[in-house]
């Protein structure tokens, strides 16, 4: 099953790592799936957010809800978001456990009750489900009238303003095509298309008919609009931490024990490439900057009354 043998491969480690580097998303990301959510009736009693890793987007909207929960396949990520509490509207502390997308809480003990949820999110991890099996178990969880919303940044490029960007772009791609192509699962490929390819609930087999195709809604954020919070730029530093995160190269990290984290490790051999085109183009060493172009999207899947 891809989600648990991604999520899996985090460690305690290794989730505090993700948690430091990971940006935050925008309030307005937030403020967009509560609207779309609440525009077509749906409540805020009980938000379940799915593959929350170190849990950035359930302690997001956990102040708009009166019961919040978070569930990864991952101890790391689980262990990592228990340590960071924020409480919901009414003051009760988020709900971490370890649960996959195909389950949804209804193995845990206490089980999540079945038609108790109002809306299930997840964020960059939509990817990574059974969307069969997580849909039919979206129906049987969500109240009537419950939502699903799914997002994700999509693929992230070179901001065209960088010095010499068409070059570093061309670095960063033989990386991703090439040096981690064996690396890349069908998840990753799905980000790269920003979700367009993602399978929804009635394109399924066999379709989930509890969904209301009609309702159907996608929001898409543009390059220059907040969809991170903060501009997605950073020194090599954060680059490399934030690279680092991403499950191809946690793969290859795997594969490659006695490589990783030395001077022939492929992340680091891609710094010190894209250190070079920056100098050639005229920056000084100590002073490169990665700017990024970020396109996000959103999907929010309405449940019938």
């Amino acid at each position: 099953m891809p989600t648990e043998k991604t999520f899996s491969t985090y460690s305690p480690e290794q989730g505090k790592a993700y948690a430091q580097a990971r940006r935050d998303y925008h309030p307005n990301v937030y403020k967009a799936v509560v609207e779309l959510h609440t525009a077509t009736g749906g409540e805020l009693d009980t938000l379940l957010d799915v593959g929350c890793g170190p849990g950035l987007a359930a302690r997001g909207l956990a102040g708009r809800f009166n019961h919040a929960i978070g569930i990864d396949p991952s101890p790391g990520m689980i262990a990592t978001a228990r340590s960071l509490g924020v409480e919901t509207s009414a003051s009760k502390p988020i709900r971490y456990e370890i649960s996959t997308a195909e389950e949804l809480g209804s193995d845990l003990d206490p089980p999540i009750p079945r038609g108790s949820i109002d809306l299930i999110t997840a964020a960059n991890a939509a990817h990574w489900f059974d969307l069969p099996a997580f849909w039919q178990r979206s129906a049987e969880m969500l109240k009537p009238g419950g939502s699903v919303a799914l997002w994700t940044s999509g693929e992230i490029r070179m901001h065209p303003s960088m010095p010499n960007a068409a070059a570093v772009q061309a670095a960063m791609d033989r990386y991703t095509t090439v040096t981690l192509q064996a690396y890349y699962d069908p998840g990753n490929l799905l980000v790269r298309e920003a979700y367009a390819h993602l399978l929804l609930p009635w394109a399924v087999t066999p379709a989930v008919t509890a969904f209301d195709e009609s309702a159907f809604v996608s929001k898409h954020w543009q390059p220059g609009e907040d969809f991170f919070v903060g501009l997605p730029e950073g020194d090599m530093d954060l680059f490399e931490k934030v690279m680092a995160t991403g499950s191809p190269y946690t793969r290859w990290s795997k594969a490659h024990p006695d490589e990783a984290g030395t001077e022939r490790d492929v992340l680091k051999m891609l710094r010190r490439e894209i250190g070079g085109l920056l100098h050639e183009a005229g920056v000084e060493e100590g002073r490169e900057i990665i700017k990024a172009d970020v396109r996000g999207v959103l999907l929010v899947v309405k449940k019938r009354q």
